[in-house]
């Protein structure tokens, strides 16, 4: 029932914003389990990825959000096992930079946010906090957050939502300062609702367009379908997560991000392909139909969070959760830790063609490793 009344109302937008029914034959020909693997299985993977990230790049890179996001999956993956490797990395990583951001305090883009992040999860874990881990973070937030209710349309992109929701929540969280979060909520709201007109979230369909270009309208698929990015609605899934996990249930607005995340995971429970994964243009599976790992790594890392705090039922989540997990485990993992099929850097389902194998990024990693990490938790 539920599947069918989504499709209704996807059928009668003017725009044509309709969403496929699910395909009938998995383009790899492989049929995932649907059971979330034992948790040790899990840890081995997860261990296996991260070592051959770190072993391939003994320079752990700059500072901005594609290793910010590497960063932020290991440090989730540091949480779960606390090898010191893989926090000396982090550490490392974070020193070179002088915690510092990419375009100094005074930037106000997104991308620029991504490193206050793992800069926040290394301040949490020390004994006697050093404020000076977290001061451009802090300060460049701050700034921010003075002229939120004059300025709100900095984040005029769906990627912005995962890069920089996160920080401002911790940050109201972490001095006890509403005034983080009332402007996230107001950068926030802008993004969804009013963004290019409409807002980016499609109200027909719950999912994310990646900027104003792609509002019905304008750019289309070569089939003339609307474009519903993966990737981008992965970015959208992953915020969401991370900003549950840290807002507590008095802040008001809490309960609407709660109605918008399983909205979307409902819709995308409806599109996954049998072999596990997600297209990489959701509106239109017929436009490079292979299988992509980044936008499917941060559904799974949506879906298994939902999963395990209750916010949407196991029965039909767990699942789904489970058969993307085993899809990139069986599909894209090399027998010596690269992960393949990670779409580069881009801004639609074009970009980074052709995805392969041997195809790979930081940020994919990152996000396998924010899965995994929640996939342990499902797991025996």
């Amino acid at each position: 029932m539920e599947r069918r009344q989504f499709l209704t109302t996807g059928a009668a937008l003017a725009a044509g914003t309709a969403l496929p029914a699910r395909p009938a034959a998995a383009a790899t020909g492989r049929m995932p389990d649907h059971r979330p693997p034992a948790r040790a299985a899990t840890v081995a993977v997860l261990r296996r990825v991260a070592d051959h990230w770190i072993g391939a790049h003994p320079d752990p890179g700059d500072n901005r959000w594609a290793r910010a996001t590497f960063f932020s999956g290991l440090m989730a993956l540091h949480r779960l096992t606390r090898e010191p490797r893989y926090l000396a990395y982090a550490r490392g990583w974070a020193e070179k930079h002088g915690y510092g951001l990419h375009n100094g305090v005074a930037t106000r883009h997104a991308d620029d946010h991504c490193a206050g992040q793992v800069y926040l999860d290394l301040y949490a874990l020390d004994p006697a906090p050093d404020e000076a881990k977290i001061a451009a973070i802090e300060e460049s937030l701050r700034r921010m957050a003075a002229t939120a209710a004059q300025r709100h349309d900095d984040w005029w992109w769906d990627d912005a939502l995962h890069m920089a929701m996160p920080p401002f929540a911790r940050l109201g969280a972490l001095r006890d300062d509403r005034s983080y979060w009332d402007a996230m909520h107001a950068l926030y709201t802008h993004t969804k609702s009013a963004e290019g007109g409409p807002g980016l979230c499609d109200r027909g369909t719950g999912l994310w367009y990646r900027d104003k270009r792609f509002l019905p309208g304008g750019i289309t698929s070569p089939n003339g379908k609307p474009v519903l990015w993966s990737r981008g609605n992965g970015w959208v899934a992953g915020a969401h997560a991370k900003v549950l996990a840290v807002l507590p249930d008095t802040f008001a607005p809490v309960a609407g991000y709660r109605r918008t995340f399983a909205g979307q995971l409902a819709v995308l429970r409806t599109v996954q392909r049998p072999d596990g994964f997600w297209n990489v243009n959701l509106a239109d599976p017929g436009q490079l139909p292979g299988p992509e790992t980044s936008g499917t790594a941060f559904f799974t890392f949506g879906m298994a969070y939902a999963v395990r705090t209750g916010l949407v039922p196991p029965g039909l989540y767990r699942s789904v959760a489970a058969r993307a997990w085993n899809a990139m485990v069986t599909t894209a993992v090399h027998p010596d830790g690269f992960l393949g099929y990670v779409q580069s850097a881009g801004d639609r389902p074009e970009s980074g063609q052709p995805v392969t194998y041997a195809s790979t990024a930081d940020f994919g990693v990152g996000g396998f490793l924010l899965a995994g990490t929640e996939m342990a938790a499902l797991g025996g």
